[in-house]
């Protein structure tokens, strides 16, 4: 199997469905409390979508074995990269954001993480049955 014919992993579709998740929840908590609580919590959802996606990108720009050393050096800046987008969101949030709830930005941040793990698992399910289903081919 060629580089070129390994599907990317569909880490867009996690980005997007935590998005999908973060915006109505939010609007949800701005009518059930109010919207302090509402932009706190989308503050600390972005703080961990952005990061994360942007490590996803980095990581799988590359495929393949001879793509090793590419894949390892940008996970190594992809994880640095990360853990600097997500310092930096935190702060910044905490000195800009007034006024702000802290446990709903903390829980807008858990709850991105959480669907993540869950949507990043499902992906790659239904992908490993996807491919189980489809016959293959006899050499």
């Amino acid at each position: 199997m060629s580089a070129n014919s390994i599907p990317s992993p569909p880490i867009h579709r996690v980005a997007l469905l935590q998005l999908a998740t973060l915006v109505p929840s939010c609007l949800l908590v701005w009518l059930a409390l109010d919207e302090t609580a509402a932009v706190s919590a989308l503050c600390g959802g972005a703080v961990a979508v952005v990061p994360q996606a942007w490590f996803a990108a980095k990581l799988f720009r590359a495929r393949g074995a001879r793509s090793a050393s590419e894949i390892a050096r940008s996970a190594l800046s992809g994880e640095i990269g990360k853990f600097l987008l997500s310092a930096v969101g935190f702060a910044a949030v905490f000195v800009v954001l007034r006024p702000l709830e802290a446990a709903a930005v903390f829980a807008g941040y858990v709850a991105m993480l959480i669907v993540q793990t869950i949507g990043s698992w499902w992906f790659l399910m239904r992908r490993q049955q996807k491919q189980t289903e489809t016959p293959k081919q006899e050499l």
